[in-house]
C-alpha cells in the first residue's frame, strides 16, 4: 500500500510540474472579447454555449469562436478560460468544467 500512496504522489507531482511547464507568458494584454452571443440554437437538450476567446498563437493572439457544448455530468459548470495577469505578463488559464 505504502509503494501505491508513492507512487501516487510522483504522478501527482509530475502533472502539476508538467502543468506549470507548460504555462505561456505574453507581455501584451490580449484585446477585449469579440461578441459573446450566443449563436445558433443547442443541437439537442442539455447543451450550454460556451462563449469565445482569445488565444496566443506564439505571434499575436486568435480569437476562437463560441460553441455548444454537453456537459460531463449534471450539474457541472462551464467555467471559461481567462487571461491572468502576472509579473511576466499574461497567462492563459484554460476552461474547463466544475
Amino acid at each position: 500500500m505504502k509503494i501505491n500512496r508513492t507512487l501516487l504522489a510522483a504522478i501527482a507531482m509530475a502533472a502539476m510540474l508538467a502543468t506549470d511547464a507548460k504555462a505561456v507568458w505574453v507581455r501584451t494584454p490580449p484585446p477585449p472579447p469579440r461578441s459573446t452571443a450566443v449563436i445558433g440554437r443547442p443541437p439537442g437538450p442539455g447543451f450550454v454555449w460556451t462563449p469565445g476567446f482569445y488565444r496566443w498563437s506564439g505571434r499575436n493572439y486568435v480569437w476562437v469562436g463560441g460553441r455548444w457544448r454537453r456537459p460531463p455530468r449534471r450539474g457541472a459548470v462551464w467555467m471559461p478560460p481567462v487571461w491572468r495577469p502576472g509579473p511576466g505578463g499574461w497567462t492563459f488559464v484554460a476552461g474547463r468544467w466544475r
